[in-house]
């Protein structure tokens, strides 16, 4: 989960939130410039995080604060293999392009891992046949996945930017990451609260992305399970942001 400090406890992002909200993003892609199926690989956004179960899982600081991704530790991915195993598994019953997609990702965020187990580099190993075969399957060019993946990438980050609260104040500019065409893009959050983002890679000239925060206000838990009593009573909180082309 995404755990941002307020004055007076936590806002609390879902994993889940944070992947519909970057989906939300993917769909404003101008249509011209987005990558092949394109609504498949919004579904891929969509649940490329469908491995997070917040309300089932150890979710505390050793201070009893809520824990945000950032801090999980190498013992948490470890326990994380059976999810990660999952998530690739399950991702192939909506189809062979999400599954590919989905599975590019697990690779990209653990190759860094491969030698820590061999069972663990097994799995990444067979992401990778995975991967090919699909491709082949599929009859698609492997810069034209490449391609999608990084519009996947790039909506990924942005929903990021967002939700941990990381816009320059001043009006400064910050690097998204690069898109589907290579080119880097930046966002920049107004004096007047609009976002912008140069160049403009959106259908529209003006729309609007939310996501829902829970609104915890408490700063200390004793255990996962007064945390997860917290989750599921607290006020939810609607975070909307308004893009306006410049």
């Amino acid at each position: 989960m995404i755990v941002n400090a307020t004055p007076y406890g936590w806002k609390v992002i879902y994993h889940r939130a944070h992947a519909l909200l970057a989906a939300q993003l993917a769909g404003h892609w101008k249509r011209q410039d987005a990558p092949v199926r394109l609504y498949e690989t919004i579904a891929a956004i969509s649940h490329h995080d469908d491995l997070e179960k917040e309300w089932e899982e150890d979710s505390l600081t050793e201070a009893g604060a809520p824990k945000d991704f950032t801090l999980n530790t190498d013992n948490d991915q470890n326990n994380g293999f059976q999810k990660l195993a999952n998530l690739a598994k399950n991702a192939r019953y909506r189809g062979r392009w999400v599954a590919l997609l989905i599975s590019m990702h697990i690779s990209r965020l653990n190759e860094p891992s491969r030698g820590k187990s061999p069972a663990f580099d097994d799995f990444l190993d067979e992401q990778l046949q995975n991967q090919q075969h699909w491709r082949s399957e599929l009859g698609i060019k492997k810069d034209e996945v490449d391609s999608a993946y990084a519009f996947m990438q790039w909506c990924d980050r942005l929903s990021l930017i967002l939700c941990q609260q990381e816009l320059p104040a001043d009006e400064r500019f910050l690097e998204i990451s690069k898109g589907p065409d290579g080119e880097r893009y930046d966002i920049m959050q107004r004096r007047d609260q609009l976002v912008t983002v140069k160049p403009w890679p959106f259908q529209e000239k003006q729309f609007t992305v939310n996501v829902e925060a829970c609104d915890i206000l408490q700063v200390k838990f004793e255990s996962n399970a007064e945390l997860t009593q917290a989750l599921q009573s607290a006020p939810i909180k609607v975070l909307e942001w308004t893009f306006v082309k410049s």
